[in-house]
């Protein structure tokens, strides 16, 4: 049986369908039903006088039910649903929902996460992952273009990447302890060692963080690349900034009316450079603009509410939904980011519509100041492994990652819970 998708079905041409019901209207003559799958929605006509051999079919049919029609597509002016009917032939029940749904549009999000593949039907959930589909591919797209390699990092590691904490353990199993990989970073670097150049990854990122706010997950997506030839973080800064524009106006060709039809948001172009801001100035900005204080010792990074301030100094000062953030203190930064002559990090965050998306930085590359680096923060013997990579020749480098869930979520104006498949976090663990 070949299947056609429903936009791609033809006027007067015998075709075969199949979907779920999303809608029916059963009258005593004639019946209409809603059929949806996952390219689009058809009106299904039935007329019960000429075609009584549905009659009992349609009786028994329920909401969500899975049904295969062969027949014609028309057009039909008096028909809401984009003019057209589809006038069957020959209906199937393939499977019979249960009911009542348990969930609806209207149930509170916790509840349609506990069925999510109920939740996931609608239009507009499945929009999300059509964009970060085609996003992700965009990235990727870019990247092939420049010369990367995708490389898949593992996942079991034998000591943090970046510090001792927000580690899954497993310890259960191997013969000493092991933890879920928080970053690929070091695997990353590993590869500019070995004379790859330019790589890049998208998989799966752990954090044992106990947050529950709508930008956080325990396991989520991760969109890393590592590159060399890197002579300072402005060169890391604008080759990420090359890469999002590029998505971006592929995004926005693609799918930019639907996300506004849909989600009533406006995926906006970058206009002119992404400005860069030193952290200590944007204090001073907030403060003046917005009355908005902390401490100075409390100045090494930005809040929740820092960053919304952020990005409306961004809009208001540059015409900006971007706006890269750099000037962070050493203690703040992990251990093997370059540091300038006056030893202040070469890394940066960068800030969309509000929240950080991505923290990158030029690499140090040298063994001897990486050795005295990692003994600054007490992890010297933990990363050992990790140091022997630049023991023996590595160009310098650098790179940056994004949360692919997470520029989902404020591409289309949803929670972090939306923007995954199955969001996990410290109190979801199922479906």
């Amino acid at each position: 049986m070949k299947l056609t998708a429903i936009s791609k079905l033809k006027f007067k041409r015998k075709s075969t369908i199949q979907g779920f019901v999303v809608s029916i209207r059963n009258k005593t003559n004639i019946a209409f039903l809603v059929v949806k799958d996952f390219s689009s929605k058809i009106q299904i006509t039935i007329n019960k006088t000429i075609t009584p051999q549905f009659n009992e079919l349609i009786d028994r049919l329920t909401i969500q039910s899975v049904i295969t029609v062969v027949g014609q597509m028309h057009e039909n002016p008096q028909v809401k649903l984009n003019g057209r009917e589809f006038i069957p032939s020959k209906i199937i029940l393939e499977t019979k929902a249960a009911t009542p749904l348990p969930v609806d549009d209207n149930s509170l999000l916790d509840q349609r996460l506990d069925y999510r593949w109920i939740d996931l039907r609608s239009e507009r959930n499945q929009l999300i992952f059509k964009v970060q589909t085609v996003l992700t591919n965009y990235f990727r797209e870019f990247l092939l273009k420049h010369g990367f390699v995708e490389i898949h990092t593992p996942k079991l590691i034998a000591t943090a990447s970046e510090s001792g904490s927000d580690l899954f353990e497993i310890s259960n199993y191997f013969d000493k302890k092991a933890y879920l990989a928080q970053s690929p970073q070091f695997y990353k670097q590993m590869a500019i060692a070995a004379g790859f150049e330019k790589v890049f990854e998208c998989g799966p990122v752990f954090r044992a963080e106990k947050s529950r706010s709508n930008r956080h997950g325990t396991e989520f997506v991760g969109f890393d690349l590592e590159f060399y030839n890197v002579e300072s973080v402005i060169d890391v800064m604008r080759f990420e900034e090359a890469m999002i524009r590029y998505a971006f106006k592929k995004l926005q060709k693609k799918y930019g009316a639907d996300i506004k039809r849909v989600f009533a948001i406006e995926l906006k172009l970058p206009v002119g450079k992404f400005p860069i801001m030193n952290l200590k100035d944007i204090y001073q900005e907030l403060k003046q603009r917005y009355n908005y204080y902390v401490p100075e010792v409390e100045q090494t990074d930005l809040n929740a509410e820092g960053e919304k301030l952020a990005n409306q100094l961004a809009i208001e000062k540059f015409n900006s939904e971007f706006l890269f953030v750099v000037g962070y203190d050493k203690a703040t930064r992990p251990f093997y980011h370059a540091r300038d002559a006056q030893g202040n990090p070469q890394g940066y965050d960068l800030i969309y519509r509000g929240v950080e998306i991505t923290s990158g930085a030029k690499r140090e590359h040298r063994y001897d100041q990486l050795v005295k680096q990692a003994q600054e923060k007490g992890l010297d013997k933990d990363v050992r492994f990790y140091l022997d990579f630049f023991k023996y020749g590595i160009a310098p480098h650098g790179g940056f990652g994004i949360g692919l869930d997470r520029i989902t979520m404020l591409i289309l104006g949803i929670t972090i819970k939306e923007a995954m498949l199955c969001f996990r976090g410290p109190d979801r663990l199922v479906p």
